[in-house]
């Protein structure tokens, strides 16, 4: 290993490539077992971990010795060791390592995360553009889960006779929309205070019942 400047860079075998054009070696010689592999990244100003597919990441971390680009000649290797039971149609002769197609977004192996860094403007490391909805995993009723999110509705509008502008949702909001002028007009009014005011009798009044008059009948 030599550096250049605070970059180190490390000498080994190339191994193969990916493709996200990640880039993997090996060194057994000068290198402890468990830093003797590693990847070089394709982009390294936009790279995430998770780029890294499950072949590579299981040869990276010694789960086998095998690389991706090796598994058909170690599979075959294998094969000479199975004794068949009884004779099969199947169109495969065997299972080791299937499996099914894969679909990414951006190279990314995981796709819970594609998340974007808030704001709206998306994650340029993952690929996301700006308001494209996430691949972020969440639990069912979990408030972040758009299947589970309630969508704002209005019950009415203080200011529907004009055209609207101080739209509410629930009795709580409306009032606290509302003016001090529009809270008094909406006071409950004394009925015995107001009976008083509409029985009392004008000085007109009191003079024509005065002189033996009649009021007429309101």
């Amino acid at each position: 290993m030599y550096t250049n400047g605070d970059y180190p860079f490390k000498f080994g075998t190339y191994k193969g490539c990916d493709a996200a054009g990640n880039r993997y070696y090996e060194n057994k010689v000068d290198y402890p077992f468990g830093q003797h592999r590693w990847v070089e990244p394709g982009d390294i100003h936009n790279f995430d971990s998770c780029q890294v597919p499950p072949g590579w990441h299981g040869w990276l971390t010694s789960m086998y010795d095998a690389t991706p680009e090796e598994d058909e000649e170690y599979i075959d290797e294998l094969k000479k060791r199975i004794r068949p039971s009884a004779p099969s149609d199947a169109p495969y002769d065997h299972n080791i390592g299937y499996q099914n197609e894969l679909f990414n977004f951006n190279h990314m192996q995981q796709q819970t995360q594609i998340r974007s860094r808030g704001y709206g403007i998306g994650n340029s490391i993952v690929g996301l553009p700006a308001f494209k909805p996430e691949a972020y995993y969440t639990q069912p009723g979990s408030p972040y889960n758009p299947a589970f999110q309630r969508k704002l509705e209005y019950e009415g509008d203080l200011d529907e006779a004009t055209g609207g502008g101080r739209p509410y949702k629930n009795a709580m909001w409306k009032e606290r929309l509302m003016t001090a002028e529009e809270k008094k007009a909406m006071e409950p009014v004394d009925d015995a205070e107001f009976a008083a005011e509409a029985t009392k009798l004008t000085p007109r009044e009191e003079a024509i019942l005065a002189r033996g008059g009649t009021l007429p009948t309101k």
